[in-house]
This record gives structure tokens, C-alpha cells and sequence, in this order.
């Protein structure tokens, strides 16, 4: 068996590693073949904060629907609830609320009768 020089070995684990970092920097992005999507669109809301959230929305064949919300500089996936009137979709503990061009973002952890976390979110009718 060849020995190989203790600098050469040293070498070869660096590489290895930066090469099993960067795999997990670059990593494929989130695909969920079961679900198969009719269409994508992406609104910008400006709310009454002053702040502006671009989301977007899919529409999946099974009826279910999604939305990527920016919630503290982060997206989150939401998926769409039962709702009285609009869509609202959830996230972990986050409700993003739509009724036609206008949106509300809530945080449930505040009480149910807390007001939105970023209030009015409205977006151009198209």
C-alpha cells in the first residue's frame, strides 16, 4: 500500500470539507413533485406601516393554495385555511389574511383579538 505524505493527506480533508460546506450552502431548491401547481403570480403590497412585502402565490390543481410571505426579512411558506371570507393562510404561528387587493399579516401568539402585526397591505387590482 502507497503512504502518502502527511501534507498531502491534510490537504485532500480540507478540500473534502469545503467541498461537503459548499454542498450544503447550495443545496437544491424546495420541489414537491406530488404537487402540481396550475399557475404562479407575485403581487407587491404596500402597507400602511410604509413597509412593502413582495409575495408570491401558487395554485395547485388539488385546490390547495400557497404563499411566500417575507415575515422578519425571512420567507415562509404559508398554506391556505378555512376561512368566512378572503383566503387566509398559515404559517407556523403567522396568518397572512387576503380579501381581494388588501392583506393584513397577524401573529396568533398576540391573543385572537390582537390587531395585524403589519396592518393594510394593499396591492395594484389587476
Amino acid at each position: 500500500m502507497k503512504k502518502w505524505p502527511v501534507a498531502v493527506m491534510s490537504l485532500l480533508g480540507c478540500v473534502l470539507g469545503l467541498m461537503a460546506s459548499a454542498e450544503v450552502a447550495f443545496a437544491a431548491p424546495l420541489r414537491l413533485a406530488e404537487i402540481q401547481t396550475k399557475d404562479r403570480q407575485t403581487h407587491q403590497y404596500t402597507c400602511a406601516t410604509g413597509k412593502v412585502l413582495r409575495v408570491t402565490y401558487w395554485n395547485a390543481s388539488n385546490g390547495q393554495s400557497f404563499a411566500l410571505v417575507p415575515v422578519k426579512g425571512q420567507p415562509m411558506l404559508f398554506v391556505n385555511t378555512l376561512a368566512a371570507s378572503g383566503v387566509r393562510y398559515q404559517a407556523g404561528s403567522y396568518v397572512w389574511w387576503t380579501k381581494g387587493p388588501r392583506a393584513d399579516l397577524y401573529d396568533t401568539t398576540a391573543g385572537e383579538n390582537a390587531p395585524p402585526i403589519i396592518p393594510d397591505c394593499v396591492t395594484p387590482v389587476r
